[in-house]
C-alpha cells in the first residue's frame, strides 16, 4: 500500500530546516525579540508554520523588521506586524490580544519599557503555555 506525504510526520524534516544557518540565526534573532528560549521558538514554527513558509522565513523576517517605521512603538516593540503578517507565528487574536494588554498599560501611565515586558509575557504564554 502506497503510503501519502501528507500522512507522514514532518516534524523532523522541520527541524532540519530551522537548524539550517539563515533558518537558526532568524530563530535565534525571534527569540532574542520575544525573550524566550529558542527550543520555544522552534517547537512553536513547526507546528504553526510549513515547509515552504520555514524556508522562506529570513527573507520575511528581514523585510518585516525593514518594514518596521516607529509609527507605533508598541506595535514594533511586539513585533505585531512582523510575527504576524511577515511571519505567521501568532494568529491575529494572541497579538491583538497582547497588543491591547499593553497598550492598556500604557494609556493608564506606566512606562513603555515595563508594559512591553507585559505584552511580551503574554506572547510567551502562547509560545509555552
Amino acid at each position: 500500500m502506497n503510503e501519502y506525504l501528507y500522512e507522514k510526520d514532518l516534524r523532523p524534516l522541520k527541524y532540519h530546516i530551522l537548524t539550517g544557518p539563515r533558518q537558526d540565526w532568524t530563530a535565534r534573532e525571534m527569540a532574542l525579540r520575544l525573550g524566550v528560549r529558542i527550543q520555544s521558538v522552534r517547537s512553536h514554527l513547526i507546528e504553526r508554520l510549513d515547509m515552504s513558509d520555514l524556508e522562506n522565513m529570513p527573507a520575511r523576517f528581514e523585510a518585516g523588521v525593514a518594514a518596521m517605521n516607529g509609527e507605533d512603538p508598541v506595535a514594533d516593540a511586539l513585533g505585531r506586524d512582523l510575527f504576524v503578517v511577515s511571519i505567521g507565528m501568532f494568529t491575529p487574536e494572541e497579538m491583538e490580544a497582547a497588543y491591547a494588554r499593553t497598550r492598556a498599560l500604557v494609556d493608564n501611565g506606566m512606562p513603555l519599557d515595563e508594559a512591553i515586558v507585559e505584552g511580551k509575557a503574554a506572547l510567551k504564554e502562547v509560545l509555552a503555555p
